[in-house]
Order: structure tokens, then sequence, then C-alpha cells
């Protein structure tokens, strides 16, 4: 098994997981706003960027460094079907590289730069399961959102507290 092939196992998991929860989030409903503390991010900015983490694997498999603008300003989605719609493309879009990425793909170093400085640099597949890190992380926050909302979470890696009841 390659390292992408490797990869793909935890990516395709992820994203079964990451898609039940989005298909939870009340974009349609007035909570888009919704923080909460004044630190967190808002509901709809949180569920847009997990929704666009699965595209990451594509950029650092077809980039060797990415040079985020200091005025980058992220999209929103505006729907539920938006956001589902964003993160259906960023999964096809992640894994279609991760299915066409060789070894020697693999062994090449990727880097992040903001403003001119280089602020990580790694080799891809450490990269990558990073970003799906990342992912779950913000996921786990979303998660958060919703129950702090009343809204019922799904199970990730077995059972949540919401299943069956």
């Amino acid at each position: 098994m390659t390292t992408a092939q490797t990869i793909t196992l935890d990516f395709d998991d992820e994203m079964a997981s990451t898609r039940k929860l989005l298909e939870l989030v009340p974009l349609d409903n007035g909570l888009r706003g919704y923080k909460p503390h004044p630190k967190s991010m808002a509901l709809s900015y949180l569920a847009t960027h997990v929704a666009e983490l699965p595209s990451w694997a594509k950029m650092a498999l077809e980039t060797e460094v990415f040079e985020l603008p200091v005025d980058f300003k992220p999209p929103e989605a505006q729907s539920k079907a938006e956001l589902l719609a964003m993160f259906d493309k960023a999964v096809q879009e992640g894994r279609a590289a991760l299915g066409a990425a060789t070894e020697s793909d693999m062994q090449k170093t990727w880097s992040f730069k903001y403003g001119g400085v280089v602020v990580y640099s790694d080799t891809r597949p450490k990269v990558i399961r990073g970003f799906l890190n990342h992912l779950v992380h913000h996921r786990a926050q979303l998660g958060v959102y919703l129950r702090l909302n009343n809204i019922p979470i799904p199970g990730m890696y077995g059972p949540s507290a919401d299943d069956g009841k």
C-alpha cells in the first residue's frame, strides 16, 4: 500500500463523519453569526472552513509552496445547500489528488508562507495528515456549537450521547 493510499483510508473515514455533522449546521435559521465566546469564530465561518479543508490535500499535492495573501478574505457559505456543495467538491478534489499521488510526489516538501515568511514546512504526508487533524479539531468545535444550541450530535467514532435516543 502506498503512502497516499494509507492516508486515503483516514481521509475517507473523516469525510464521512464530517458530512454527517455538516448536514446539521443551521445556516438557514438565524444562527449564522452564533459564537459561544467573543473570541470564537462565527458558526457560518467555522462551518465553511470545515467544508473547505478536504481540498487542502489537493493544494499540498499540486504546489510546493502556498502563500496566503495578507488581505485574504475567506468565503462563507450562505446556506446549508451551499455548504454541502462546497464540502462535496472539496472532498472530490482532495480524494482525486490523493488517488493520483505517487510515492515520489509524497516525498516532496510543502511550505506555507504568510507575509512573505515561511511559517510551516514539512513533507507532504505530514502536511496532509496535519490538515486532517486540523479538520477534526474544527469539526469538534463545530460539534460544541451545535450541542450548545440543542442540536443532537451524531457519533463520529462510535455512538454519541444522542444516538438512539
